[in-house]
């Protein structure tokens, strides 16, 4: 199936990751294990696992004019992503700390840094033929909205993916067709009845270790498990979730097919460390579903 362009546009951030066995009280000072620097960010995370999930995607963002901005400009042409990179010569890169727990969990600190700086004008600007445009709040929630106004103007479907639940208004619920969230945001956001007469067409909850929800307003509601994989790190998870979920809807997928795939490719993901595996392909999606029927 052909599939129809993916813009995402969000954040890109160079993550540090830490091996602990629990996270540190206020005022203590904890040993771990340095497990180097990987390419990160939501909207970079969600734009790798929707090129790795099968549609061509375009990614937009900011960088910082430093060593971390390059090293990250040169893993994005590696995932085969069209970009549309904006540089502060001011603000650096945007950074997170991700303190990988023995459990499989995390927990993470972001600095959004010149993320922070990517203007509403670019966000609009780079949509442009997308047929899923798909976003974050990692971003100043105004450039998250243009691109989702953009995205509708010119006929494509839009997504928010309300990460962190931060800066969420009506006007911007107003332009998203498809809102995800896991159950701490939905709770965050007033709730799922809330959320369902909010504006969204329709609404995802995902539920970790319990799969995920695709609820609408007039009353569907799909229901997926979560699939049985051997998990070692579940940093980028959700990115991965969203990005198939959108590469899935850009190749004509019905809601519960692409429900299924986005699932799919979170479990896949939670099988390597970092968010950006190269274990998350098509195949590997295919694989799992057959296993699963």
């Amino acid at each position: 199936m052909t599939s129809g362009l993916v813009c995402v546009v969000g954040s890109v951030n160079l993550d540090t990751l830490v091996r602990l066995d629990r996270l540190p009280e206020v005022g203590e000072t904890l040993l771990g294990q340095p497990l180097g620097s990987l390419p990160g960010g939501k909207g970079f995370n969600q734009a790798v696992a929707a090129a790795r999930s099968g549609a061509p995607t375009r990614f937009c963002a900011q960088l910082g004019d430093d060593g971390a901005g390059q090293e990250l400009r040169r893993a994005m042409l590696r995932a085969g992503l069209e970009v549309d990179l904006h540089l502060s010569e001011v603000v650096p890169t945007g950074s997170a700390y991700i303190a990988m727990l023995a459990d499989s969990a995390n927990s993470i600190i972001v600095a959004r840094g010149a993320n922070a700086e990517l203007t509403p004008d670019a966000a609009a600007a780079a949509v442009e033929g997308a047929s899923v445009v798909l976003t974050q709040l990692e971003i100043d929630p105004r450039t998250a909205e243009a691109a989702l106004a953009a995205g509708r103007r010119t006929g494509a479907r839009t997504i928010l993916n309300a990460a962190p639940a931060e800066g969420v208004t009506p006007s911007l619920l107003a332009v998203t067709d498809l809102l995800v969230v896991n159950e701490t945001e939905a709770e965050a956001l007033g709730g799922i009845d809330a959320l369902l007469g909010a504006g969204p067409d329709a609404l995802v909850v995902t539920l970790g270790s319990h799969g995920a929800r695709w609820l609408t307003p007039g009353g569907d509601d799909l229901a997926v498990r979560a699939f049985e994989v051997d998990a070692v790190d579940t940093t980028g998870a959700g990115d991965a979730f969203c990005g198939a979920l959108a590469a899935a809807l850009a190749g004509g997928a019905d809601a519960l097919s692409a429900l299924l795939r986005a699932s799919a490719a979170g479990a896949v993901t939670t099988t390597a460390v970092g968010a950006q595996t190269e274990l998350l392909t098509p195949a590997a999606i295919d694989r799992l579903l057959v296993g699963a029927a």
